[in-house]
C-alpha cells in the first residue's frame, strides 16, 4: 500500500511526464495499418485543420491524466482509487497517439498544456473531495461530453485523413466504455448547472486549443 506522500510523488512524477510527452501506449495506434499521408496526401488546408482537431484531443487527453490522478488522489476507498489509476492507464494511450498523430502532420501540441493541466487537476481534486458517488458522476459526465465531443470531430476531419479519423474513432468508443464503468460503480448525475459549468468550461478549452 501506498502511502499519501507517495502517491503525492507519484502523482507529480506523472504530472512531469505527462507535460514532457514522455509516455508510451500500451495498445497499438488504430492508425497502424491504416494508409499513411505519403499514400494519401493531404493539402495544406485540410493538414492545418486536422492538426488544430487532434492539438484539441491531445489537450483533452491531458486534462484526462490530471482529472485521473487527482481524483484517486481523494478517493475514499481503495477500489475507486484503482479504478481510476486504471482509467488513466488506458487514457495514456489516447494521449501517445495523439502525439504521434501531431509529429506526423508537423503540429504540436497546445502551449498552454500546463495550464490546462493544473486547471484540470484542480477540478478533480474538488470532485474528489465531495465523495466518491459524486466523483464516479463526474467522470460520467465528462466521459459522456468527451464522446459527444469526439463525435463532433469525426465529422469535421477531412474524409482523406483516415489515421486521425481511426485514433478518434477508437478514443470514442473507449471514453463511452469509461463512463458506463463509472455508471455501474455508482455514479451519480450532477446537478444541471454543474453540467452546464463543465461544458462552458470545455467550450473555452477546446476553441483555445485549435489555436494555441
Amino acid at each position: 500500500m501506498l502511502s499519501r506522500l507517495d502517491r503525492l510523488i507519484s502523482s507529480a512524477d506523472h504530472a512531469l511526464r505527462t507535460l514532457a510527452g514522455a509516455v508510451h501506449a500500451g495498445r497499438p495506434s488504430p492508425a497502424e495499418g491504416v494508409a499513411g499521408d505519403d499514400v494519401s496526401p493531404l493539402d495544406d488546408d485540410a493538414r492545418a485543420e486536422s492538426g488544430a482537431l487532434m492539438r484539441v484531443n491531445h489537450v483533452g487527453e491531458v486534462c484526462a491524466q490530471a482529472l485521473y490522478q487527482a481524483q484517486a488522489l481523494t478517493a475514499r476507498s481503495d477500489a475507486l482509487r484503482a479504478q481510476m489509476e486504471v482509467a488513466a492507464r488506458e487514457e495514456i494511450d489516447h494521449l501517445a497517439w495523439t502525439q504521434q498523430r501531431l509529429d506526423e502532420l508537423g503540429s504540436r501540441p497546445s502551449l498552454l498544456n500546463p495550464l490546462w493541466y493544473a486547471g484540470a487537476f484542480g477540478i478533480g481534486l474538488l470532485a474528489g473531495r465531495l465523495g466518491d458517488r459524486v466523483s464516479l458522476g463526474f467522470v460520467v459526465e465528462t466521459e459522456r461530453q468527451v464522446e459527444e465531443h469526439l463525435a463532433g470531430h469525426m465529422e469535421r476531419l477531412p474524409a482523406a485523413d483516415r489515421r486521425s479519423r481511426a485514433i478518434v474513432d477508437q478514443m470514442k468508443a473507449d471514453e463511452r466504455r469509461h463512463a458506463d464503468h463509472a455508471l455501474n460503480a455508482g455514479g451519480i448525475e450532477l446537478p444541471l448547472p454543474a453540467r452546464w459549468a463543465m461544458r462552458a468550461a470545455a467550450r473555452v478549452m477546446t476553441v483555445t486549443a485549435h489555436r494555441i
